[in-house]
C-alpha cells in the first residue's frame, strides 16, 4: 500500500494513494486539483548513511568504513516531490544522489536486526543534495531544501534487492541494486537505533550508488526505486 500526504485548503491530509487520489479518513483528495503532495512524512531528523556502496568508494577514493558512516539532515532540509530544488547562492558545485529511505512507524530504541521490520512503516526515496564545495558535512548537506523526499511511502516492500536508477534531464546517471550495499537496510536501522531514539516519521537513508554528479538550474532529477516509484524535482 502507498501512503501519501497532501496539502489541502483545510490543512494536510494523509491516506492511501491510488492513481492520483488520496483516500483520507474524511474523504478523497485528487492530487493537483485539491492540493499538491507533501513530503510523505515529517521527520524530526533525517539519518543519512554515506559510503555504503563499494563502487561509490572507488569513484570518490574513500576508504571502506568498518561501521555505517552517518550524518544528520534537519527537518528544514525536507522538500516534497515536484517541489523545486533551489540552487544555493553559496555553492558552485551542487550534486544529486538517489537514495532509498526507511520511515519509522513508532518510537523505538536499541532494536535488533530481526525487529526492524516491526518498526518501519515503509520505504520512500530521497535525493541527497550536496553543496560539494563547502567544508564539512553539515555545511554541504544540511541546508534548507537539501533533502527532497517522496513521493509516498510504500508499506509492502523488502528493501534488500531493489533495482534503482537516476535520470537527470533524461540522461541516465545512476543504475544499481540495493543488494550492493555494504551494510544492509535492516543492519543500518538497528545500528543507528542503538545511538538514537527514533520517533514516528523519522527517516533513515541508506546511501547512494556510484555516479552522484552535478546539477544545474533547469535540470530535472528523477530517482526511481523498484516497487516505490519516482521522486522528481526540478532545479531552479
Amino acid at each position: 500500500m502507498r501512503i501519501a500526504r497532501i496539502q489541502t485548503p483545510d490543512g494536510p491530509r494523509e491516506g492511501e494513494y491510488r492513481d492520483g487520489t488520496i483516500l483520507a479518513d474524511d474523504g478523497e483528495y485528487v492530487v493537483g486539483e485539491d492540493g499538491d503532495l507533501l513530503a510523505p512524512c515529517e521527520p524530526s531528523a533525517l539519518y543519512c548513511v554515506g559510503r555504503n556502496y563499494a563502487a561509490t568508494l572507488d569513484q570518490m577514493e574513500y576508504e571502506r568504513p568498518e561501521e555505517p558512516d552517518f550524518f544528520i539532515k534537519p527537518p528544514t532540509s525536507v522538500i516534497a516531490h515536484e517541489e523545486p530544488i533551489l540552487y544555493p547562492a553559496f555553492t558552485e558545485e551542487l550534486t544529486y544522489a538517489g537514495e532509498l529511505v526507511a520511515v519509522v512507524d513508532e518510537e523505538c530504541h536499541d532494536i535488533s536486526v530481526d525487529e526492524v521490520p516491526e518498526y518501519v512503516r515503509g520505504y520512500t526515496i530521497m535525493n541527497d543534495v550536496d553543496a560539494l564545495d563547502q567544508q564539512g558535512r553539515t555545511a554541504r548537506k544540511a541546508f534548507d531544501g537539501s533533502g527532497p523526499l517522496g513521493p509516498w511511502i510504500e508499506t509492502e516492500l523488502d528493501p534488500r534487492n531493489l533495482d534503482m536508477h537516476t535520470d537527470v534531464s533524461g540522461e541516465r546517471r545512476q543504475e544499481a541494486n540495493t543488494e550492493l550495499m555494504l551494510f544492509g537496510p535492516y543492519e543500518i536501522v538497528s545500528y543507528l537505533s542503538k545511538r538514537f531514539t527514533f520517533q514516528p516519521g523519522d527517516a533513515i537513508a541508506f546511501g547512494s550508488p556510484a555516479n552522484p554528479g552535478t546539477i544545474e538550474p533547469g535540470d530535472v532529477v528523477e530517482i526511481t526505486y523498484e516497487g516505490i516509484g519516482t521522486l522528481r524535482n526540478a532545479v531552479e
